[in-house]
């Protein structure tokens, strides 16, 4: 059924990377959404009208909600689109992320309205009726909550959307709700037990979790996060396919919404080559990641020493005598200047985000003991950083 629904309501559904692509599946999955999530509305609606189930009626307005997220959804993706102005020269596409926060604050509030009610139907208890009809038709709605949350899923890996995955994690969600009312039913019909109040407590509590990691997941971006490890290494191996690019350091990414994403990166070049033959290369790259990978690239150039046998010799030792302190330490821009009572070794140290300053200190210290024992001419003049790469 999804591969039909692309196939049939996505132009062009392969090119996902083109941002009006991308739009479409946004469309379909919202207008999906809206049309699932009305027929669960109004079929939940009259089966705990007919039970008097409040958890039946709770999990009907849950639905509503549902259907009201997908139209917030709908027009966030249509905002999002918006080109680039004079006031957004990066466009308009946080606003996605922007809506699918609207959306888990609606889904926080259905939860929190739920809780109450719960609440009140376990301190007064009101009679059920047992229904098989209605049982099944909760049981197809958690088939069709189960298709919406595999439905999601399947577009947002597509187009790698965290809303679409989102909108998932919520259908699934639901899912487990309904058949959480569907237990309270069965019990209520076999032994006469009515824990629709419970039922429906338990009902509020994951629909409260389910808004508040959807808020999680759509803040993260817009607050800023750090570069997934693939993501890092795929735009620095980009980097350093080029001729004349001797390796890369420093990637920082800023995401303006999905498939829209500025970086920046230092680019090492020999030393003893053109400047305008690197600065050439460097304009190429920033060219190709625009056109090929949709990338805003921005390139600093940092010249260093590959010929020098002297300078290489060191700058392992160092790289051996890191590896053994903490095999995550690593270093760049090394340089050095030997006068003739001293040999500074200068250098960028990165070192992991959860070191402390007394850890930084004491790192500090190990690492110029260590290199004045293997040549006490060394002095170590460096800085330390941290990456902008999620750690593993």
């Amino acid at each position: 059924m999804t591969e039909f629904l692309v196939r049939h309501f996505i132009k062009d559904y392969e090119n996902t990377q083109n941002t009006e692509v991308r739009a479409r599946y946004g469309y379909l999955a919202s207008v999906v959404g809206i049309c699932c999530n009305i027929l669960l509305f109004g079929a939940k609606l009259m089966i705990g009208l007919m039970v008097n189930s409040i958890s039946v009626m709770a999990d009907a307005f849950n639905n509503l909600s549902d259907a009201a997220s997908s139209i917030i959804s709908f027009i966030g993706v249509k905002m999002a689109q918006k080109p680039a102005d004079d006031h957004h020269p990066f466009g308009h596409g946080r606003i996605e992320y922007i809506s699918a926060f609207i959306v888990a604050f609606l889904v926080i509030q259905v939860g929190f309205s739920l809780f109450k009610t719960s609440i009140g139907k376990i301190r007064t208890p009101e009679p059920m009726t047992f229904s098989s009809i209605s049982v099944v038709i909760l049981l197809l709605s958690i088939g069709v909550k189960l298709w919406m949350g595999l439905f999601n899923t399947r577009l947002g890996r597509k187009i790698d959307s965290k809303v679409l995955m989102a909108t998932a994690a919520d259908s699934l969600g639901d899912m487990m709700t309904t058949s959480a009312t569907v237990v309270s039913l069965v019990i209520f019909g076999i032994w006469g037990l009515n824990l629709d109040g419970i039922v429906g407590l338990i009902v509020s509590v994951v629909v409260m979790i389910a808004g508040l990691n959807i808020a999680k997941d759509t803040l993260a971006p817009l607050i800023g996060e750090a570069i997934d490890p693939e993501v890092y290494e795929e735009i620095s191996r980009f980097v350093e396919s080029y001729d004349g690019i001797v390796g890369s350091h420093d990637l920082i990414i800023h995401n303006y919404g999905p498939s829209r994403s500025m970086a920046s990166i230092h680019a090492e070049v020999p030393r003893d080559v053109d400047v305008e033959i690197s600065h050439e290369i460097i304009d190429k790259i920033e060219r190709d990641a625009l056109r090929e990978k949709n990338l805003f690239l921005v390139i600093h150039m940092d010249p260093i020493e590959v010929n020098n046998t002297k300078v290489m010799k060191y700058k392992k030792m160092v790289e051996e005598i890191l590896d053994n302190l903490d095999s995550r330490l690593s270093l760049h821009d090394f340089r050095m200047v030997d006068g003739e009572q001293q040999m500074n070794l200068i250098f960028d140290l990165v070192v992991p985000r959860d070191y402390t300053e007394d850890m930084k200190n004491q790192l500090g210290m190990k690492v110029m003991e260590q290199v004045k024992k293997e040549d006490p001419r060394c002095c170590c003049v460096f800085h330390m950083e941290g990456s902008f790469c999620a750690e593993t």
